[in-house]
């Protein structure tokens, strides 16, 4: 029987304040906190989660996973995001691309995708 995905692990220098703007940033709840660890996800029952650790370093390069967000508006979300305190990043990316990478409050980078529609 394969593996089933129960969470992505996220190193941070703050892992409360992280966990609690990615739960705002895609409507998840926070299912577990403790001073070593916080997971987030979007029911309490529903895999896989966000698990957020504590690191002492500092993010020094780009991300080899990132999240990838697809909203129903792209422009509306990227707004949003900025506005919590997610920045644009350029990670060779080019200006013809249908996504916008942002980096969350500790520099992980994600892309915002265009629309299905």
């Amino acid at each position: 029987m394969p593996s089933r995905w129960e969470q992505v692990v996220v190193d941070a220098q703050d892992p409360a304040r992280l966990a609690r703007w990615w739960a705002e940033a895609l409507g998840y709840l926070i299912v577990n906190e403790a001073p070593d660890e916080v997971e987030i996800r979007r029911t309490p029952d529903e895999m896989p989660g966000l698990l957020f650790t504590p690191v002492r370093d500092v993010k020094r390069a780009k991300n080899r996973l990132h999240i990838d967000l697809r909203p129903d508006d792209q422009a509306v979300e990227v707004e949003r995001l900025v506005g919590m305190g997610a920045r644009p990043v350029d990670i060779g990316q080019g200006d013809d691309v249908p996504w916008v990478v942002l980096a969350d409050p500790e520099g992980n980078e994600f892309c915002v995708l265009s629309s299905r529609r």
